[in-house]
């Protein structure tokens, strides 16, 4: 892989970030699998699948992430989006392996997503001290995240 390859590669991918952020989907999507076709990553799978749920099309989103994992498997943030896509789709139980797995990911900027979700996933599930257990650990690693916090107090606030 040549160099301009992979600075193509990459150009593609922050045009397509960059759409979809603003909420140009198709385009976005257009461009995550031209930058792919240059130079697969786990990010560009992984964003292409965020592409794809937010068009509602989560087994598509499943399918990027099971890619990008199968590219790099220390990369967390597939294994969050799995499992908050299992989330939508009312697989709890299914959706908390996932999550675990991002949680101890050695590749992750965004640790408190996965707590999050977790806390999500087991207050579904009826675990409301392990939903508060990682509600509050999201609220640690990211401090002033105010919907974690929010979401441990009304969860005590409902045992009391």
């Amino acid at each position: 892989m040549s160099h301009s390859t992979d600075e193509e590669a990459r150009r593609y991918f922050q045009q397509a970030y960059s759409l979809q952020m603003k909420g140009n989907l198709d385009a976005a999507i257009d461009l995550y699998q031209k930058s792919i076709e240059l130079h697969p990553t786990a990010e560009a799978h992984t964003f292409l699948g965020w592409s794809y749920s937010y068009k509602g099309d989560l087994r598509k989103a499943i399918e990027q992430c099971r890619i990008a994992i199968d590219l790099d498997p220390d990369f967390g943030n597939p294994y969050n989006d799995i499992g908050a896509y299992l989330i939508r789709l009312g697989k709890f139980e299914e959706a908390v392996e996932w999550l675990q797995q991002a949680c101890s990911a050695p590749r992750y900027d965004a640790r408190h997503y996965p707590h999050f979700n977790l806390g999500r996933a087991y207050e579904r599930l009826g675990d409301i001290r392990d939903a508060i257990r990682e509600y509050l650990h999201a609220a640690e690693l990211e401090p002033g995240y105010k919907q974690a916090l929010q979401a441990a107090e009304r969860l005590q606030a409902s045992m009391n």
